[in-house]
């Protein structure tokens, strides 16, 4: 069997489906995708479960995802994962959507559903929800929160969620202010209240190089960064140790490495610290119960 599949491979059950082995029946879509983890989440909680099925690495390039979809449904497939870069292109194959997925405006989860319908969710929000639960044993709602990389695609689903989750503040914080500017218009209605002073409070944005970047930070009380520096060894951290103080709760998306640049930092700085495999182990969870109603997989995925 094979590490990684291509649109190519769905074509050739030989390839596909090999004698002796458990049929594909569950995927995750990426480009690249060799370094997703998410088959050692699945297949444990697939065997364990006594469902005969196999959870495979797909690897597509973009314009392929509605073919791959036609061929996966009729191949018997139950449904897939998709990470970067199609999470966008697969929330436009879907004829219907979750409220998260919609709210968020990307997909990671499919269902393929009857009479040709495609399902889609969004666990990545209700996961990071449950992974800030676990870790720092906190509400998401109770905290006054800054997302570092809010432009990108997995910046905007979390700071989505989080003012869904009506958190007390959040603080969007990009390299480039004018990624920035969508995104606050579409959060800025959730934070209409009269818990502070509307939207202009709750909700703000700042450029990473503003020199009042230390200051809004040190107000915050979790900091969420979502980009792709700590990836390497070599990577800088996306913000100034001074912005890290010993009362922050430190979030950084990235699981491997483990440890990074930033985490490393905050720790130091006193900061307790947290990594994203509580967050990968929680939406695919929140997967696979979309996949398999009435499942319960979590302790079986952590294990």
């Amino acid at each position: 069997m094979k590490d990684v599949y291509t649109l190519a491979d769905l074509d050739d059950p030989e390839v596909l489906n090999p004698a002796g082995a458990k049929p594909a029946r569950l995927a995750v879509i990426g480009h690249p995708v060799a370094h997703s983890q998410s088959p050692q989440l699945h297949q444990p909680a697939l065997d364990a479960l006594g469902i005969e099925a196999r959870y495979i690495r797909l690897d597509l390039a973009p314009g392929e995802l509605t073919p791959a979809f036609a061929k996966m449904r009729a191949l018997g497939f139950v449904g897939t994962n998709v990470t970067v870069p199609h999470k966008f292109e697969a929330l436009e194959a879907c004829s219907r959507l979750d409220p998260a997925a919609e709210a968020i405006g990307a997909v990671n989860t499919i269902l393929f559903g009857e009479e040709e319908e495609i399902l889609g969710f969004n666990t990545d929000g209700p996961g990071f929800v449950r992974a800030i639960r676990e870790d720092f044993s906190v509400d998401v709602r109770d905290l006054k929160i800054m997302i570092i990389g809010a432009g990108g695609g997995a910046g905007q689903a979390l700071a989505t969620q989080c003012a869904r989750e009506g958190c007390e503040q959040l603080v969007l914080v990009n390299r480039s202010l004018d990624k920035l500017e969508a995104l606050c218009e579409k959060l800025a209605p959730l934070f209409n209240s009269d818990r502070l002073d509307g939207p202009g409070e709750r909700l703000s944005a700042l450029a990473l190089d503003s020199p009042q970047l230390a200051e809004v930070a040190g107000h915050c009380d979790l900091l969420v960064q979502t980009t792709s520096l700590g990836l390497k060894a070599t990577d800088s951290a996306p913000i100034p140790k001074s912005c890290l103080q010993p009362h922050h709760l430190v979030y950084d998306t990235i699981y491997e490495p483990a440890r990074t640049r930033f985490l490393g930092l905050a720790e130091a700085n006193g900061a307790r610290i947290a990594n994203g495999l509580s967050l990968l182990l929680h939406q695919g969870a929140l997967s696979f119960e979309y996949w398999f109603p009435g499942t319960q997989p979590l302790e079986k995925m952590r294990r």
